[in-house]
């Protein structure tokens, strides 16, 4: 039995500022395990005086998590909170029943010319806890589980992995780390988790042989330990958890168990009704599809 069950070829979508491959929601393979949304973003090189302007939107439903290699944003909400985050470190926004923020680069990137190499994803919050209070926590670094196993260097960014639980603010079974070769190796990914699945950063990985493409998300089969092989210096994304607790709806940037609260969330958006982020006039107009 093949090890993959499924492998995904992530989209180009068109940011403004920048292009993202997203990889989630994608075909065959539209979730897994609580992760609704996977962006690789980068790397990317903007000249002097260019930066990333990621103006306030809205967001329901679900917990944004941010992580990067390479950069630095600065992320704002409505909540108050204005926080900078630098590679190794993660943002946990929990949207709840509503939250608005931007991502900018800060005046001194913008000066010296802005890098930018990183994941955004999306939680699915589960169904009970969709209309949840908003939060924002950022951790750094060195509150990270890092760690060697086989031939690779782990951060558990979110959930547990290999043994080791990280500190944010999950809400059902997840698994998100990061796994660096600095050379050719192997590491062994146990079936602990409900859904697993692997994304190939930089080049092409093999899973239990078979081949992994640069730039792909690889659906592991439920039950089965593989091994992740890497032919040089690259990273991999491990990316799963329990299978999420119902359908999701997906529009824009709205997460919800029925139509009728996407519904909802697009007349509070167009009608003024979600909190402002302090210090911030511009916004994203509601898209009109």
């Amino acid at each position: 039995m093949p090890a993959l069950s499924a492998l995904v070829k992530p989209r180009d979508r068109d940011l403004g500022s920048f292009t993202v491959r997203r990889i989630l929601p994608g075909f065959p393979t539209r979730a897994i395990g609580p992760f609704v949304f996977v962006d690789h973003m980068g790397p990317l090189a903007l000249p002097p005086g260019d930066g990333i302007d990621v103006r306030p939107h809205p967001h329901i439903g679900l917990a944004t998590v941010t992580w990067l290699w390479e950069g630095a944003l600065v992320h704002r909400d409505s909540l108050g909170t204005v926080q900078r985050i630098a590679p190794g470190e993660v943002n946990w926004m929990t949207a709840g029943r509503g939250i608005v923020h931007s991502e900018r680069s800060d005046a001194a990137d913008r000066a010296r010319g802005v890098r930018l190499h990183g994941m955004q994803t999306w939680v699915a919050l589960p169904v009970g806890l969709e209309e949840a209070e908003p939060a924002f926590a950022h951790f750094a670094a060195a509150d990270l589980p890092a760690f060697a196993r086989d031939d690779a260097t782990i951060t558990v960014i979110a959930g547990h992995a290999f043994g080791q639980r990280a500190p944010t603010p999950t809400v059902s079974d997840t698994l998100y780390a990061s796994a660096t070769f600095a050379t050719a190796g192997s590491l062994a990914l146990p079936a602990e988790h409900e859904e697993r699945s692997v994304y190939a950063v930089d080049a092409d990985l093999a899973i239990d042989g078979e081949t992994l493409p640069r730039h792909h998300l690889g659906v592991v089969e439920p039950g089965r330990p593989v091994t992740i092989s890497a032919h040089g210096p690259t990273r991999a994304m491990l990316i799963g958890g329990a299978r999420l607790d119902g359908e999701r709806f997906l529009w824009w940037n709205f997460v919800a168990s029925t139509r009728e609260r996407i519904e909802r969330a697009k007349v509070d958006w167009r009608e003024g009704r979600f909190p402002p982020v302090p210090g911030e006039t511009e916004f994203i107009p509601l898209p009109e599809r």
